[in-house]
């Protein structure tokens, strides 16, 4: 896999070089929440820029239907990379139409474009690789060069992520290159203890990973919704926290292979209980209370571990020498349900151990509540990649950057 530093050797001034990004970030109306993901690609765009290159950024936000859609607009991504490069960002107001024609011709040496939304165009994500390659085409004659740098979006057979790598010389940029090496220290490289932390509301989310895991992992240490199904699994009363009925047997199954491969399962001893789910916005009072783990009482919504659990965790990361954390321990985006999710933070950062927190919600959540994202080891902009690379799948976006 080539890299933007060969790239940047072999000269970038005049040519248009098309940075495939990751600008889906968070948004309230136009506000973005989390500019994360922006500041991640910053790097390669203003290594290129500075180097005399007409930059072409692109990127997806949300998932609209293959239309134009006002709600999922880049403009607030485009003008906060603006502000973040300190310079002025071209917008065109379509991804390969007249105006993104037109604002790429303009486009002098050094300076940056961003075209709207890909996934306005249905052809981006068809599952039609004629359509696909068709819309990969019109997308290749923006550019000269391709610099793949959306690590979130790697796993995608979408026409920006493996179509139109083919099509250009292509090159991987700094956060993919990045992304790579630490994901190896996660598979090929292990120093140990090996701990991995597992979160999310969706235990069938994890299911891939936590198979592949219970052969490579020493610690699995599991929270948030998923952590109910195996509770139940276990035998345990879970009142009315969210459960996978369906999944039931399989994570029997896993927690039994667990103790044959000698992979210490750690569950919850206590969780933080509410009569129901709190409301997000208002942050109002949501009468939590604190139960054993396997006493949990009917009409009880579990929704964060409890502070003898956050001891245990932190116990469990302390000795490590190595920690993945994916997904937060509760509804961290309530005051009264972000203490288990603090406390595994906090663990990571007292501890010795490489640490890497796996993108998505537990990016958000380090972020959120106050945590300095530059402590960590590193901070993944790729759950879901980060996530399907640890299963040992091959990635679209990764596979066509190979040369």
């Amino acid at each position: 896999m080539k890299t933007i530093d060969e790239l940047l050797t072999e000269g970038v001034a005049g040519k248009r070089v098309f940075v495939r990004a990751d600008l889906n970030v968070p948004l309230d109306g136009t506000r973005i929440t989390d500019d994360g993901r922006i500041r991640a690609v910053l790097p390669t765009v203003k290594a290129l820029a500075d180097a005399g290159a007409r930059v072409v950024v692109a990127s997806h936000l949300g998932r609209p239907k293959g239309a134009p859609d006002p709600a999922f607009s880049l403009a607030p991504a485009a003008a906060r990379l603006g502000e973040l490069l300190g310079a002025e960002v071209a917008f065109a107001a379509d991804t390969v139409g007249e105006s993104a024609r037109t604002t790429v011709a303009g486009l002098a040496d050094g300076r940056v474009a961003v075209v709207e939304n890909l996934r306005f165009n249905a052809g981006e994500t068809s599952k039609d690789d004629a359509e696909r390659g068709a819309f990969a085409d019109r997308l290749a004659a923006l550019a000269d060069v391709y610099v793949g740098d959306g690590f979130g979006a790697v796993h995608r057979k979408h026409a920006s992520v493996y179509d139109l790598p083919a099509r250009l010389p292509h090159y991987a940029g700094h956060l993919i290159a990045t992304e790579v090496g630490v994901l190896k220290k996660l598979t090929d490289d292990v120093k140990r203890p090996y701990a991995v932390v597992l979160g999310g509301a969706k235990v069938s989310d994890k299911l891939a990973v936590i198979d592949q895991l219970l052969g490579k992992a020493d610690r699995l240490l599991i929270g948030g919704g998923m952590v109910f199904t195996f509770l139940k699994a276990k035998g345990h009363e879970i009142g009315s926290s969210l459960v996978q009925e369906d999944q039931l047997p399989v994570v029997r199954e896993y927690v039994e292979r667990a103790e044959k491969n000698g992979v210490e399962l750690v569950l919850p001893v206590d969780v933080v209980v509410a009569p129901e789910f709190p409301d997000l916005k208002t942050k109002a009072p949501a009468q939590p209370t604190t139960v054993a783990a396997d006493a949990m009482p009917a009409g009880q919504m579990g929704l964060d571990i409890g502070p003898e659990s956050r001891k245990l965790y932190a116990s469990k990361i302390a000795d490590a020498a190595t920690v993945f954390w994916n997904g937060p321990m509760g509804v961290f985006e309530h005051p009264d349900f972000a203490e288990g999710t603090k406390a595994v933070a906090q663990a990571l950062l007292d501890s010795q151990a490489f640490t890497v927190v796996g993108g998505g919600d537990s990016a958000a959540a380090v972020r959120i509540l106050g945590f300095d994202e530059n402590a960590f080891g590193h901070i993944s902009t790729g759950g879901g990649a980060s996530l399907e690379y640890l299963e040992g799948k091959t990635l679209p976006g990764l596979a066509a950057l190979e040369d």
